[in-house]
């Protein structure tokens, strides 16, 4: 900030969180210095007041400067984000052609959005010296809320608890603070919110000694090959991960930061700890787990370089970092890497421009890279390593299929998969079953009128969860009664198919005496839930687990042996061109997760298709030929990465508005149709109907990427000014990974 005369004022191009792709300019306060770049201020728009991030300095405006407005206030004294922080919002602005007021709020902590200062002054409840030597025992028996409520803010010692963090360990807490307050045993303080320790882990211990793969891979992290991104393939078990560790520790060694991002919330508590004990440093975490509070503390850590290293998922791309030295992108195929709503970003791609902007090097890990990773190692611009041999002696699981035609499956579970699991449990091993649907049953039926309950708001079939006695839908999250009978003609209706919940129920039955343990979104819904499960599974207490998609990612059970992938057939006919490769990044990582260590891990597969040339290509010729047959179909019909995708998705309360807005966006494109630009639509999305709004699609496809952004570009300042777009919700989808 700087103090210079009224007439020499800079115009300020000021990004406001509202849907237009533009900037925003206006004065400075008239009175005070001048906020720099990357610095909040306070603004008048229309009749709301906006927080706004200052993004440049200009000598004129479109309108005369006696038309602009002054900034109401300027919230800091220094830029929160620097020069390289507003090169990486502005790029991603223009690549996914989404507001840069929108993505400027998307790349800030909530506290910041909302014009909190950096360093907030936050409520905290601390116990006093009465409240210390009260019986808590004796309270107990009188008030055992108010018991609770003292013990737990006197185990938080002296500098007393957060109020945001009490409210998470006991919700209704105020309620039965005010006769501990009335009595003195506690008080409430205003102390500005805690700053980040990185020395609150324990002394770093030495890992193993690397094999002669992984000390091939990190001699070429240490080389100075220049490339766009190092992409590191290892088979699951390979050790990875130890080459991340010995990288990362290279970088904290010369004094720079390191961002490691993570598809799930679910993979930071065990990679975390993993980090801390290995490198002695405690990570600054960003997920959205995390309280408000919490997060911005962490994004503090980062900025000042407090933080030598930063774990989070997504979001955390765009943590501003004072001594950037690497960025590692972990389970990089991971489709969560990818925003579905809002600022529909890359956090895997941003990665790579990041690193790329800012001149470090950027680790790309997986066991099943995603093709268009495969397609730049292959044309040279990204480096492949490859770790395929699984550390120490740990062997390969084998792969079986089962012919559910043969052997039927009752429930979920097939006689060869029963007795395959009952087999390992008696050797001390443990099971993994993989069903990547939720609920107890995919669809409810009447058998006799053949009546499914679906949706009212959505097309799309309810979801039996029969524990809670609801019908739900997966989609829009509404909810109705389970009910034994039909609605249409009254028979008795009944749940077909199989969910984890139904599949854990069939599991009980047959092994009443063992620990199951259900791991899916439903389960793990209390904070702390996914941890406690999976620190049950990796200490062998859960000696059959159920789960979805979430317990296939990155996890390590040493006593696991046993994987039986329940219903395969899923991806093996999907509409979507990527249908094939996600199905075999699903099955290699689940199937991963056995024979770690010394055990040797069995892999069934239950298929009503076992002589699909899926199966024999993936067994016989695992990822690296299913990938070779893949990119060579993808050539020949011209999908990604020979072509460059965007869809236009429109939603309206009526069909007509959503599909009449698609064909302007259609008629508008036609003068730049041709041999680069190809557009398909519009037509229904696969879910036409979703939370009662109608949806529509237009997808683009280029074998020339500048000339599909020259044309997105000129298409969304098109549709922002169109009076069809005041009746749809509508956004652009650059490289979309669903086609929905």
């Amino acid at each position: 900030m700087s103090d210079i005369s009224e007439s020499q004022h800079p115009v300020l191009k000021v990004a406001v969180n509202v849907p237009l792709s533009r900037e925003f300019d206006y004065l400075p306060p008239s009175g005070g210095p001048v906020p720099a770049p990357g610095c909040r201020v306070l603004v008048q728009f229309g009749p709301r007041r906006q927080v706004g991030l200052v993004l440049a300095h200009a000598d004129t405006s479109e309108l005369p400067r006696a038309k602009l407005r002054r900034c109401l206030e300027v919230l800091d004294d220094n830029p929160l984000l620097g020069d390289n922080d507003l090169v990486l919002l502005r790029f991603t602005s223009n690549y996914y052609h989404h507001p840069i007021g929108e993505v400027v709020a998307a790349a800030l902590p909530a506290l910041l959005r909302q014009g909190k200062p950096l360093h907030p002054v936050v409520q905290t409840i601390a116990v006093t010296d009465p409240g210390a030597s009260t019986d808590v025992e004796a309270l107990a028996r009188k008030a055992p809320r108010q018991a609770e409520l003292l013990e737990t803010v006197c185990d938080a010692g002296g500098g007393g608890l957060e109020a945001e963090q009490l409210t998470e360990l006991l919700p209704n807490w105020r309620r039965v603070a005010r006769s501990l307050f009335e009595n003195g045993l506690i008080r409430q303080l205003e102390v500005r919110s805690a700053e980040f320790d990185e020395t609150l882990a324990p002394a770093a211990t030495p890992g193993p000694e690397l094999n002669a793969d992984q000390r091939k891979a990190l001699e070429v992290l240490r080389s100075d090959i220049e490339v766009g991104a190092f992409l590191l393939e290892g088979v699951t078990g390979s050790g990875k991960t130890e080459v991340y560790l010995q990288r990362m520790q290279d970088i904290v060694d010369q004094g720079q930061q390191v961002l490691v991002l993570v598809p799930e919330i679910g993979l930071t508590p065990q990679l975390v700890a993993r980090f801390r004990k290995r490198l002695g440093m405690e990570p600054a975490l960003l997920h959205s787990g995390l309280t408000d509070i919490e997060r911005l503390g962490a994004w503090r850590a980062a900025r000042s370089g407090a933080a030598r290293l930063v774990v989070g998922t997504r979001s955390a791309i765009f943590t501003p970092l004072k001594r950037p030295g690497l960025i590692v992108v972990d389970e990089e195929h991971d489709h969560s890497f990818k925003q579905q709503e809002g600022l529909r970003y890359s956090a895997r791609d941003l990665a790579i421009v990041r690193a790329k902007q800012l001149g470090i090097q950027v680790v790309l890990g997986t066991a099943t890279p995603t093709l268009e990773m495969l397609h730049h190692c292959r044309r040279g611009a990204y480096a492949l390593i490859r770790l395929p041999k699984r550390a120490g002696d740990a062997r390969p699981p084998s792969i079986r299929l089962i012919d559910t035609a043969r052997a039927p499956a009752n429930d979920g579970l097939s006689e060869p998969l029963v007795a395959a699991i009952r087999k390992h449990l008696e050797a001390g091993g443990q099971a993994l079953l993989f069903l990547n649907r939720r609920g107890f049953a995919p669809t409810l039926v009447c058998s006799s009128c053949g009546y499914v309950a679906g949706c009212d708001r959505c097309d799309s079939r309810l979801t039996v969860h029969a524990r809670q006695g609801q019908l739900r839908c997966h989609h829009c999250g509404a909810t109705r009664p389970l009910t034994d009978s039909c609605g249409e003609c009254g028979a008795t209706v009944r749940p077909l198919g199989e969910g984890t919940e139904r599949l854990e129920d069939a599991l009980r039955e047959h092994f009443p005496e063992r620990t199951i343990t259900r791991i899916d979104s439903d389960s793990t819904q209390r904070k702390g839930a996914m941890a406690d499960a999976l620190d049950q599974a990796r200490e062998g207490q859960a000696e059959i687990l159920v789960g979805t998609q979430m317990l296939s990612k990155g996890h390590h059970f040493p006593k696991l042996s046993l994987v039986g992938v329940v219903n395969a057939d899923q991806g093996l006919f999907g509409t979507d061109f990527r249908s094939s490769e996600r199905m075999a990044q699903s099955i290699i990582q689940v199937a991963g997760r056995a024979g770690r260590a010394l055990l040797a891990g069995e892999v069934l597969i239950q298929t009503a298709f076992p002589d699909h040339a899926f199966w024999s290509t993936l067994i016989d010729g695992g990822y690296e030929r299913l990938a070779d047959d893949a990119l060579a179909e993808r050539k020949a019909t011209h999908w990604p990465p020979y072509t460059r995708l965007a869809l236009l998705r429109a939603a309206a309360h009526q069909r007509v508005d959503a599909m009449r807005f698609l064909e302007i966006a259609q008629q508008s494109l036609q003068p730049h149709c041709g041999e680069t630009l190809r557009v398909l639509g519009p037509v229904d999305a696969p879910m036409a109907r979703k939370a009662g709004r109608h949806r529509v699609q237009l997808l683009l496809q280029s074998s020339d990427r500048p000339t599909l952004h020259t044309v997105l570009r000129q298409l969304r300042l098109l549709l922002e000014q169109h009076p069809a777009a005041r009746k749809v919700r509508w956004s652009i989808d650059v490289d979309p990974i669903e086609l929905f």
